[in-house]
This record gives structure tokens, sequence and C-alpha cells, in this order.
């Protein structure tokens, strides 16, 4: 299951340089996780600043 970015999200963008795979980019509102390119790695999760980011 793809990790999914909730509104507590501030578009830092801390977590799109964590992604290996390029999953995650910038919305018009906040980041979103493309569900098929993310591999549930988690390393976006560990980096978010306001816990916005978990495992769908």
């Amino acid at each position: 299951m793809a990790y999914v970015i909730s509104d507590a999200c501030i578009s830092c963008g801390s977590c799109e340089s964590e992604c290996p795979v390029g999953a995650i980019s910038a919305g018009d509102t906040q980041y979103v996780i493309d569900p098929a390119l993310c591999i549930d790695c988690g390393a976006c999760a560990a980096v978010c600043p306001t816990s916005a980011i978990s495992a769908d």
C-alpha cells in the first residue's frame, strides 16, 4: 500500500527529496504521492515535520 499525505501537510518539500523513486511532487495545495510509483519505503514519513505522511 502506498503512503499518503494528509491535510496536515505544510508544503515544506522535505519529503520530495527523500523519495528514492520520485513518487512525490507538489500538488495544487500540498505535496502528493503517486501510488503507482511509491515503494512503501517510509523515507518520506521519517522526515515529515508535521507527521502528515502515513501508510494508507
